[in-house]
């Protein structure tokens, strides 16, 4: 079922919401958390559809929040909200809101979304683009106990990095670092087969992503070692080579979709790490609500150490490498060195 409302009020929309359920017969609220998107129309489709898919999962009331900026100095006084309530099949698991706020009221989207927000409810507040530079202070953000941000759609996705760790906040996470949990898990559980000391390693992906600049950071500030970045034709990473006292650990995936496992004395084995969709990323962030310290350290670790001359060895080329001098320019605030060298995961 589908609603539209036009020069609307929050207190309508609640209405709205209530009339919809009892039409199709599910007066109570069985949503777990509020997740608001903040995005344009041009990837306000994209981003209900993901979602949508990922609501399966975790049931939830979905708010997207789209500013309209109006051409003209008059219409830019004018506020106006208008409203799509969707429910039953058309909301997925749970209830959308699309809510479009014309002129003045785009400056106070929090006051419109407040009052719709979930009693008792967790909020998730996730921009697939154009994140503000400190979410946790973004009026939106502070209603929030997490927010999802995605470097990957950043213009400038290394200066992107080294804003996200000078402002962070318990509660920030990004998807490039949701993008390499299997890496990181493979990895993880290739050192616990292979208990020997990690002298070196390195990361080999396609230039300016994010997920290789984080998955090299956490290498380092894991094991205390130097980790050299270097470049591929892609697609995303491609490999991981950890050099121990015991041989050579090789994470290799050419295609995008099947990795091959190498390590010193065994047979190789064949991996499943495909690259995953929005949606997938998404439903795993919202399986977790409390802060991700594993992220802060590896993101504050890194981009220090990656301009600092420090144990991190980047090697980003080209256009790359002048984007990661400029992020130099956000300082994060240093972090102390892992003292483990043998293969930890927290």
């Amino acid at each position: 079922m589908k609603i539209d409302l036009t020069e609307t009020t929050s207190s309508k929309i609640n209405q709205a919401l209530v009339s919809a359920r009892r039409a199709i017969g599910t007066p109570a609220i069985g949503m777990v958390l509020t997740l608001v998107i903040v995005t344009d129309e041009e990837n306000a489709y994209d981003a209900l559809k993901s979602a949508g898919d990922a609501s399966r999962e975790h049931p939830s009331r979905i708010i997207a929040v789209i500013k309209r900026v109006s051409r003209s100095p008059r219409a830019r006084r004018d506020a106006r909200l208008d409203a799509e309530v969707r429910v039953g099949s058309d909301a997925g698991t749970g209830e959308t809101v699309v809510l479009r706020l014309h002129g003045e009221l785009a400056n106070h989207a929090q006051s419109v979304v407040l009052p719709l927000l979930l009693p008792d409810a967790p909020v998730v507040v996730w921009w697939p683009e154009d994140a503000p530079a400190d979410p946790a202070k973004d009026p939106l953000g502070a209603l929030a106990q997490r927010r999802i941000t995605d470097t990957y759609s950043a213009e400038l996705p290394l200066d992107e990095l080294a804003v996200r760790a000078a402002t962070y906040s318990p509660g920030d996470t990004d998807l490039a670092w949701t993008r390499i949990t299997p890496w990181r898990s493979m990895l993880a559980a290739a050192l616990d087969q292979q208990p020997a000391e990690v002298i070196g390693a390195t990361v080999e992906g396609e230039s300016d992503n994010p997920s290789c600049e984080l998955l090299a950071m956490w290498l380092a500030d894991r094991l205390g070692v130097p980790v050299e970045r270097t470049l591929s034709q892609g697609p995303g990473l491609t490999a991981v080579r950890m050099e121990t006292k015991n041989g050579v650990i090789v994470l290799d995936r050419a295609d995008g979709s099947l990795a091959t496992l190498s390590m010193q004395n065994q047979p190789d084995r064949a991996v499943a790490l495909k690259r995953r969709d929005t949606s997938e990323l998404l439903a795993e962030e919202l399986r977790r609500l409390d802060p991700d310290n594993t992220y802060a350290s590896a993101v504050k670790f890194g981009v220090d150490k990656l301009h600092s001359g420090g144990e991190v060895t980047a090697k980003p080329a080209g256009s790359a490498a002048e984007k990661a001098d400029k992020a130099s320019e956000a300082k994060a605030p240093a972090a102390k060195k892992a003292p483990a060298k043998k293969a930890a995961s927290k």
